[in-house]
Order: structure tokens, then C-alpha cells, then sequence
């Protein structure tokens, strides 16, 4: 595909790299081929082997952010740069930069706020057999707690508008982060869009960064948090539950002792089990109460989402609606949250 698909709007094209000096280059190159009136932004993140002056030699603007971790250079590119259309993808060369117009074409097309390439056949190719199976279960976990608007959460090929963007917080600090992307779509109910498009194999000379049980650690400990967050009356009502259930466990052979006998000789577990009975009661009150602060904090994300004007808007307003160059197999599934 060649060609810029969005001729009349601002496109970033957004790179966070970590020591990405074999790939970097060519990966800019190839972008610059795809959208030649993008600009192209390479976040370092304290490289050590030369990315930042080969991102440099191939035409990027390079900036740096100093603390480690993907989920901060996210958290400062979406602050630092200003776009109608945001295209983010990793410069490691696996995601393929001529799907770049797809992507931003499906965003106009459709009217999404974010469009996810989702990886094919990752589950198949994923490096690692830790690192596919991973895959599956959050994939699985995450539909289960936060919904079905998407079928891959760690894609890192993404296009967002700008009142995506703007709005999103990003408090994560590592590779969680496009969990919290996926979960900020679905709790404000965004519409957001998937295509299907090939995920590549890393060259020679380059590795992941990705540890299987250190991040999937990190990952899991921020769905808890997201659920804690986004659905406290779940969250909550699942603790209440285990210390009710645990509470019953000592209460019932008392209670048994006592039908029989009359007697209650066990009288420290009887104290137990009816103090984690309040604790139960206690926490499921408090789920009750931060259901509703939760509540509260999303009208008011979703009226600051609104204050963004969204690009397919802008782009109504223009004789042309840039129509894409060249057919892609991939099948475009839109999903309003």
C-alpha cells in the first residue's frame, strides 16, 4: 500500500523503542513510505545500543523518556503530541507498516475512536509457548470480567483518535498498558473496531522484551486493579463472599455442637466466624458505595471524552473521504461497547 490515506488531517505515528537498533530504521523508513505526510515520533526509552541515532538517520523526530517501562513512554507521547489521528506501533519490525492506511481508513470509516490489528495466528507464533498460552487466558479473563469488544488486548498495532487520546489516563507502567487501553474503550463505551492483519517474526539481532512470568504477573495484578476500579460491586462481592463462605467453615461445626448438645464449647470459633461474618457484611457495603463513586468518575471521563471533536467529524467536512488504497483481505468487525 502506498500512499497517504488521510491527505487532509494531522496523523502521529507513534514508536516506543528499547534497544531497537536493528529494526528501527527501516521500520521509520517504511512508515514515512506509507503515510508520507505523517509525522513519525521514536520515544526511546534509554536504548543502549544506538536506536535513538538510527531512528534520527532515517528521518524520525526523536525524544526520550527516561523512566522504564512501555506504559510511561505511553503515557508521554499522548501527552506531548498533538494529532487529529494517532497510528502506534512498536519498532521491532513484527507489525507491518503497510497496514498503517487500513487502520487509519477503518478509524474514518467506521467512526471508531480506536482500531486494534489484531495479530493473526499469534497464538501459534508467539515467540514462546509461555507467551501463547498467556495470550489465551487473559484474552479469556478479560472478556469475562470487562466484556467481548475484543479478541487480542496485547496488540500493540493500534490507531486512536484524538479524543481517545486526550482522554485516556494511562497510569500503567509496563506492558499492561494496552489492557488499560482496551478497558478505558470499554468503559466509556467507545466504539472501537478490529482487523485482522499478519503478525511478524523479530530479525535476527533482536529480542524481545517481554518476560513471561515477571510481566504476566504485572498484567494479572492490573486486571484486579482495573476490576477494582471499573467494577467495585463485582470486585468487592467476590471478597465478601470468600470471608462469608470462610466464616461459615467455622461456623458450622459450632452450630452443629450447639443443635445437639445445647452447649457452645468452642467458644473462640464461634467469636471468628461471626467477626469474619461482619468483615463479609462490611466489605460488601463498601462494594455498594464505590459502585457508585465508580459510576460517578465515568460520567465525567465520558464528558471529557465528548470535549474532543473526533476525526471522522473533521473529516465530513471535507469534499473527500480518503478511501483506501488497495484491498486488504483483512475483514473489518466494528464493536460499539
Amino acid at each position: 500500500m502506498t500512499g497517504d490515506p488521510a491527505q487532509h488531517l494531522d496523523i502521529a505515528v507513534l514508536l516506543p523503542c528499547y534497544n531497537e537498533a536493528a529494526t528501527i530504521g527501516e521500520v521509520v523508513r517504511s512508515f514515512q513510505r506509507e503515510l508520507p505526510s505523517a509525522r513519525i515520533y521514536v520515544y526511546d526509552n534509554n536504548s543502549t545500543d544506538g536506536t535513538p541515532l538510527h531512528a534520527m538517520l532515517a528521518g524520525a523526530r526523536v525524544l526520550r523518556e527516561r523512566r522504564q517501562g512501555k506504559g510511561h513512554v505511553v503515557r508521554r507521547m499522548f501527552a506531548d503530541i498533538d494529532a487529529d489521528i494517532y497510528v502506534m506501533a512498536d519498532g521491532d519490525g513484527t507489525y507491518a507498516p503497510h497496514d498503517a492506511g487500513e487502520l487509519v481508513r477503518t478509524l474514518l470509516t467506521e467512526r471508531a475512536d480506536m482500531v486494534v490489528g489484531t495479530r493473526r495466528n499469534v497464538h501459534n507464533d508467539a515467540g514462546r509457548n509461555g507467551h501463547a498460552f498467556g495470550n489465551r487466558i487473559f484474552n479469556v479473563l478479560y472478556r469475562s470480567i470487562f466484556g467481548t469488544d475484543f479478541t487480542d488486548i496485547f496488540s500493540g498495532y493500534r490507531a486512536f483518535s484524538r479524543r481517545f487520546v486526550k482522554s485516556f489516563p494511562a497510569v500503567s507502567g509496563g506492558f499492561e498498558i494496552e489492557t488499560e487501553m482496551s478497558v478505558h474503550a470499554s468503559r466509556l463505551q467507545m466504539p472501537v473496531c478490529e482487523l485482522e492483519l499478519d503478525y511478524g517474526r523479530r530479525p535476527e539481532g533482536s529480542h524481545s522484551k517481554l518476560s513471561t512470568f515477571r510481566d504476566g504477573f504485572r498484567i494479572l495484578r492490573m486486571f484486579a486493579t482495573l476490576m477494582k476500579e471499573t467494577r467495585p460491586f463485582a470486585f468487592y462481592s467476590l471478597i465478601s463472599c470468600a470471608v462469608m463462605l470462610t466464616s461459615l467453615g467455622f461456623m458450622t461445626p459450632v452450630l452443629i455442637e450447639y443443635f445437639n448438645t445445647g452447649l457452645v464449647s468452642r467458644m473462640p470459633t464461634w467469636v471468628l466466624a461471626m467477626s469474619l461474618m461482619m468483615v463479609s457484611l462490611l466489605v460488601f457495603s463498601a462494594g455498594l458505595i464505590l459502585d457508585s463513586v465508580a459510576r460517578s468518575r465515568v460520567e465525567f471521563l465520558r464528558l471529557n471524552y465528548l470535549a474532543h471533536q473526533s476525526p471522522a467529524s473533521e473529516a465530513g467536512a471535507h469534499p473527500r473521504l480518503p478511501k483506501a488504497l488497495g484491498k486488504r483481505p483483512a475483514a473489518a468487525s466494528t464493536r460499539a461497547a
